[in-house]
């Protein structure tokens, strides 16, 4: 009898198993629910992928919606990113895309019941006021002076309200909970304020708005959401969405349950911050592949299953802690090492000349695309009289130990021939523009040679058929030694975070390359071609990630 394999569930899939069993739900239903005032980052990541992954876990549905009740900050622009980001990280939400505007109906219908029902009133404090009246952590609140007003009274002022009578601020609707509540939130929060401003999507139709922690219970409940899955600084709201649920009189009230977000060290994801940064023009735009918004890891070259295999690497826990960017750079490597094409490229290049070396001849060399996976197959690179190397890879007088090329000494060219230098040229400033070689016919490689051993390998592209791109080589946007904040609160940049090399030459058959292709450039790391600047005529890669990893995955 086959033994079964015990699987572990975090506390989240418990709790779910626990409902299911008990009855207490038929199916799962999750929702991702960001409010469209900025991009995604890579903590939103975690949530999309947990909620999805939950829906699929318990064959269950997913929804994707918006919560869009505070027109202030809210653009199509980023409706149309996180839209993008949400299906590049492969949840599928089918047709279930929602808008929190979609219930503006509901949610006015549901704050007159809450009124009928004598639990929300309609209050002519001031924000100051309110903020005053609410208390502390250690003194309980005070009643506001129109707390007493009849039902009627509030009916009336809350149409009003919505028919525009009142300015901006003049009133707003609370709820009627308790002010001595230990919990802060459930002291008479705010339900509904009035803002003259037009929607992204309806408009001018309404000129007042549900509250967040108001709207967000109701949008789960119409859509029949059964587990409302969020991060940890919503649980001190959760009585709050327990009762908005409970007094509007929703039949299958959903159960909220909080996790952890994650955080990555030495990054910056606050929109505020970022913003600043795009407006500043220091990066450009909120994909700039120096941040960590879903848009600008995509574009640096980072896969989905790199973020997904991240995501479960960091696990699902109610305890907040840190994880070390370093690791999300292993996923991509680790994604990439047996999927990509190993090219070359030369980023610093000097000319070499083969003076033995037929001036006429072009060869093709069989060259394997990636040695540790066959199925990726070879093809051929052109070699001839004239090369590129890469500048740190010859030195006039070098240290010990410096096995590459310099006056006297031989070489391997990687897939191609043992070569000797025999001189150099060098500019009026004393810097070598071109190293002059000879070849040994007999080293070609694959051709069996044992002759003798040289301890230098080095790689190289052909002059006459190489492709000239950009490539950008991108670091940390934040000074790592120094943490991410300043003490008054600002930024501390990194000012070698981008540093962009404008003539490398590459392999001719880069030459085609199209948005978001990826290789690794051998010695160098894995290079993607960036999507906004790159074109035919002008080819920009993005360094994605070095080949240099300080993270060991825990075994």
């Amino acid at each position: 009898m086959e033994e079964k394999t015990k699987v572990s569930k975090n506390f989240i899939e418990t709790a779910i198993d626990k409902d299911l069993e008990e009855g207490v739900y038929d199916h799962v239903m999750t929702r991702f629910p960001p409010e469209p005032n900025g991009y995604l980052h890579i903590g939103h990541a975690k949530s999309i992928l947990l909620n999805y992954g939950l829906a699929e876990e318990y064959d269950g549905k997913f929804n994707l919606r918006f919560d869009d009740t505070n027109p202030t900050k809210e653009k199509t622009e980023f409706v149309d990113s996180i839209i993008e980001d949400v299906r590049w990280l492969g949840a599928d939400y089918e047709d279930r895309l929602y808008f929190a505007s979609d219930y503006f109906q509901q949610m006015y219908e549901a704050a007159v019941t809450l009124i009928r029902k004598g639990k929300a009133y309609v209050c002519d404090l001031t924000p100051e006021q309110i903020r005053e009246y609410r208390g502390t952590l250690t003194e309980p609140g005070k009643e506001s002076p129109y707390r007493g007003r009849s039902v009627e009274e509030n009916l009336d002022l809350f149409e009003k309200m919505k028919e525009g009578v009142f300015a901006d601020g003049e009133k707003v609707l609370r709820a009627k909970i308790d002010m001595a509540s230990g919990n802060i939130n459930m002291r008479d929060p705010i339900l509904y304020r009035v803002a003259h401003m037009a929607h992204h999507r309806t408009g001018d139709q309404w000129c007042i708005y549900p509250m967040y922690d108001f709207a967000h219970p109701i949008e789960d409940a119409i859509e029949g959401v059964s587990h409302s899955i969020c991060t940890l600084e919503f649980e001190d709201h959760r009585p709050l969405y327990d009762w908005v649920v409970r007094e509007v009189g929703y039949p299958h009230p959903p159960r909220q349950i909080e996790f952890a977000k994650m955080y990555l060290t030495n990054v910056i994801t606050g929109k505020r911050y970022i913003k600043k940064l795009v407006e500043e023009g220091i990066v450009d735009g909120w994909d700039d592949p120096r941040l960590v918004s879903i848009a600008a890891l995509r574009r640096r070259g980072f896969t989905p299953e790199s973020i997904k295999t991240f995501i479960e690497l960091a696990g699902v826990s109610k305890a907040q802690s840190s994880v070390d960017y370093a690791m999300l750079e292993f996923c991509i490597r680790d994604d990439l090492k047996l999927k990509k094409p190993r090219v070359m490229a030369v980023l610093d290049p000097i000319k070499v000349t083969i003076t033995n070396y037929p001036e006429d001849k072009i060869e093709f060399l069989d060259v394997e695309n990636n040695k540790e996976n066959e199925s990726l197959g070879s093809r051929k690179v052109a070699f001839g009289r004239e090369l590129y190397i890469e500048r740190d890879d010859f030195m006039i007088d070098p240290p010990k130990k410096y096995f590459r090329l310099y006056p006297g000494n031989e070489v391997r060219l990687m897939n191609a021939y043992f070569v000797t230098c025999t001189d150099y040229r060098t500019d009026e400033s004393g810097n070598v523009i071109e190293v002059f070689c000879t070849y040994d016919p007999e080293t070609k490689s694959g051709s069996g040679f044992t002759g003798r051993k040289v301890k230098g390998t080095i790689h190289w592209v052909s002059a006459a058929s190489c492709t000239d791109a950009e490539v950008r080589l991108y670091e940390n946007i934040v000074d790592e030694e120094k943490g991410v904040y300043n003490e008054d609160g600002s930024l501390n940049l990194n000012p070698d975070s981008l540093k962009v090399l404008p003539h490398c030459k590459l392999e001719a058959g880069l030459a085609s390359s199209k948005a978001y292709d990826s290789f690794q450039f051998v010695r160098q790391g894995y290079f993607c071609c960036d999507a906004k600047d790159s074109s035919k005529d002008h080819l920009v890669f993005n360094r994605i990630v070095s080949l240099k990893s300080s993270y060991k995955p825990k075994k």
